[in-house]
Order: structure tokens, then sequence, then C-alpha cells
């Protein structure tokens, strides 16, 4: 059994890892506020509540954690920089990074959630790879970009192991009310970005760094995921273009996109 500790861990994203993993692992949950976790959730978990943005906040919040699972930060592609980003995204990732690389800790690998808006200002038509250029849309893609930067520093620097994961668009089970071919592009179901983390965890890495693409197996899918199933073994069961035509969806209606984009 694993001890992993996971930032962010009651948005969206964190509390269906949480399920997911809970029974084989033990977690250490940290969060600004528990308010509105399930309690099941949170049994049998170590609980931590902790602004991160303070430097003083991590010491020894890693020594006893073999993973972390980042998460925590501003998912709004809208907000600003000095707004919330540099403190959230920036400052936030900074200090992880700097704290898991004291002697204290024994972190064999930090797996964090980058976004498919570090590559969104490519045409429509393109699929991209983790080995192109990145190419944000937005402040919040940029601040996805400097945590993958970040990581690559400190794993070919100080030898700590980390993979991003540039997350498509997840809100857990795929509702009739998302019915686009842009957003069936980019779909993460829950399954099988509970079996992406599980290929991070288990993965044996021939770099200390490596950034994966984090979709379904969807039939036009906008970043490859290729890399990912020959680097780490992920092979994803849904296809949200397949979901579609089981006739639950009408294209025609082209209604407005309400998922979680990480």
């Amino acid at each position: 059994m694993s001890s992993i500790l996971i930032t962010g861990a009651t948005g969206n994203i964190g509390v269906v890892l949480v399920e997911h993993l809970k029974k084989d692992h033990q977690l250490t949950l940290v969060d600004i506020d528990f308010s509105k976790m399930p309690e099941h959730l949170m049994d049998g978990s170590t609980i931590k509540k902790a602004d991160l943005i303070k430097p003083e906040n991590w010491s020894g919040l890693l020594e006893e954690s073999d993973y972390v699972i980042h998460l925590a930060g501003d998912p709004s592609p809208d907000a600003g920089f000095y707004d919330s980003l540099l403190d959230m995204n920036f400052k936030l990732t900074y200090n992880l990074f700097e704290e898991a690389k004291k002697e204290t800790n024994q972190v064999k690998r930090i797996i964090f959630a980058s976004s498919v808006h570090a590559i969104d200002n490519y045409p429509d038509n393109v699929q991209v790879k983790t080995s192109d250029y990145p190419r944000p849309a937005d402040l919040y893609g940029v601040s996805k970009v400097f945590m993958e930067a970040l990581a690559s520093y400190h794993a070919y620097t100080n030898g700590q192991e980390a993979i991003g994961i540039r997350i498509g668009a997840f809100n857990g089970d795929i509702s009739p009310d998302i019915a686009n071919a842009d957003a069936f592009s980019v779909y993460l179901s829950e399954r099988d970005l509970c079996h992406l983390i599980d290929c991070c965890l288990e993965a044996t890495l021939k770099e200390p760094f490596l950034l994966v693409n984090g979709v379904s197996n969807n039939r036009f899918p906008r970043m490859d995921i290729y890399q990912a199933h020959v680097d780490i073994g992920y092979t994803p069961q849904d296809d949200a273009f397949e979901m579609q035509g089981s006739g639950v969806y009408d294209f025609k209606k082209e209604p407005e996109i309400d998922m979680d984009f990480e």
C-alpha cells in the first residue's frame, strides 16, 4: 500500500480520484476547505487543511508520502495573472517542488495536472503530440506550460521524477447537454482518468520527466494518446463519439459546452 498525498483533493477531479484510490492506498488529502467534501471520502484518510500558497505551510507535509498527485490551482481559462494565477498556479506549484527536494522527503514521483489549454492555440484540425511545442491560448494555459517546465527542471536537475498529464475536458460521466464535436475530441471519462492515474503510479520511467496527453479513446482525439500507451500502458476504453452514435446526442443542436477544462 502506497502513501499518496493529493493537493486540491476537494475539486471535481480530486473527489473522483479519492473514491478510486482510497481502497488500495493510504491517502493524505490537502485543501483549504473540506466543508463540501463527502464524509465517506474523508473516512480513513489523513485530512490537512492548509493554504499552500504560503511556503511555511509545506513544512513537513511530504515527509510520509510516496507519491504526490498535484491538482490544486485555479482551473479557470479566464483567470487573471495577478488575480489568482500567480499565487494559485505559479507560486503554489513552485512551493511543491521546492519542498519535495528536501532531504527529509522521499517522494518517488509527482503526478500533476497540466491541461489541453497548454496547446489550444493549434488549429482545430491538428492533432497535437506532447513532442510538439506548447501553444497556449490563454494565460491559464501559460501557467500549465510553466508547471511542465518547472517539473522538467527539477527532474533533470534534482532527480525528482514527475509526470504531467495534459487533461482534456473532464466532467465525470458525459452529459446529453454536451453534443459538440470539439468537446468530444477532448473528452476524458471518469473510468479512463482513474486508469491513467493508475498507469502513472505504476509505470517505470525511462527518463525522470514524462508528459502525457489525457483524453479518452475518442475516435477523433484532439491530442495524441499513442505515446501514453507506449510509455506507461494507458489503454482508455471510452469514446465520446461512440456515445454520441448511440442516439443519445444530436450534433445539430450544438448546445454550449459545460465541462470542467483542466
